[in-house]
């Protein structure tokens, strides 16, 4: 299996942020980093047929879709419709803890049914060829102790899989929103770092506050991956060097100009067909990160935002950009 090599470094999968055209900005600025849609949940692929959801650009891959469910039945046909749909990898959420989610019976309240979880993963991965995964917590409210993750753990390999994202904090179901549950429960690498140690035949993936290649570089010394979340949404230049210093690529300078006319490239022939000038146009809101000119930068898209129209504005926000 190539996992390990292939996941060394991953974009998180982010509500309302990693949907396809985030997805094609950053593969962009990489052509490795391993991406995630947005959780999509069974239901709405069932019931709600929201099949937009699973649209994606040929250009993402590698790229894998997460699901959120509970269902072994459902689980399994939603994995056979996203394998059916292209995607190189299922992904099953155990980690999100918010109160909806919670409702629905999935996402981190799952941690405590760990035998159930197995049984889902196993259906899943016996009816795709394609790789299946699970991303989960360390543990849930008060099951804090490693412990309690190592058995997590020890019980989902029975199912067969291998590959483990791991983000490197508690869920607090009660209390505290999604939101505060990605900065208050503390962080505790090294609780991931020992499962690596304890299951040395599992790939692990680390996630959780991870700011920057050079921290990647340090947890791949003790890991298999690294995922980051919400830092590459919000300066997606902060990976413009990972295909060269994490697998060892040509460099390849690439501009933030280049890169802004590109996606604009994107967004002309996706109008086109029907796209959101809105939904397109907001990821492009940490590509000034760090530039003399940001404010003004996120100004003029808001700005393009609100008139529906790029052409007339498209060398003036190129201009405001540092390089």
């Amino acid at each position: 299996m190539t996992y390990a090599s292939d996941h060394k470094i991953c974009i998180a999968p982010m509500m309302q942020y990693t949907d396809m055209h985030d997805r094609y900005l950053l593969r962009l600025i990489s052509k490795k980093v391993y991406l995630y849609t947005e959780m999509v949940t069974t239901g709405a692929i069932l019931y709600g047929k929201c099949f937009h959801q699973l649209e994606y650009n040929p250009q993402e891959h590698p790229v894998a879709l997460q699901l959120g469910g509970s269902d072994i039945k459902d689980l399994t046909e939603c994995s056979k419709i996203s394998e059916d749909y292209g995607y190189d990898e299922i992904n099953l959420n155990v980690g999100c803890p918010s109160d909806r989610v919670q409702k629905g019976r999935f996402g981190a309240c799952l941690m405590l049914e760990p035998e159930h979880v197995a049984d889902c993963l196993s259906s899943m991965q016996n009816t795709v060829s394609v790789p299946v995964s699970i991303k989960c917590r360390l543990g849930v409210d008060d099951h804090e102790d490693y412990e309690f993750l190592f058995n997590f753990v020890n019980t989902i390999k029975q199912s067969g899989i291998d590959n483990f994202i791991i983000h490197a904090r508690n869920g607090i179901l009660k209390g505290l929103s999604p939101r505060q549950n990605r900065h208050i429960p503390p962080i505790k690498y090294d609780y991931v770092y020992k499962l690596k140690k304890d299951f040395p035949e599992l790939n692990i993936i680390i996630n959780g506050g991870i700011k920057s290649i050079e921290e990647s570089k340090q947890h791949l010394q003790q890991v298999d991956g690294v995922m980051i979340g919400r830092a590459a949404y919000e300066n997606p230049f902060l990976i413009k060097d990972i295909d060269s210093e994490i697998y060892d690529l040509e460099y390849i300078k690439k501009s933030k100009k280049i890169i802004l006319n590109q996606y604009l490239d994107y967004v002309d022939e996706k109008i086109a067909e029907g796209h959101e000038v809105s939904r397109m146009m907001k990821h492009l809101f940490g590509l000034s990160r760090g530039d003399r000119f940001a404010k003004t930068f996120r100004l003029k898209i808001l700005e393009i935002i609100k008139l529906g129209e790029i052409k007339s504005q498209r060398k003036d926000l190129e201009d405001l950009l540092f390089y």
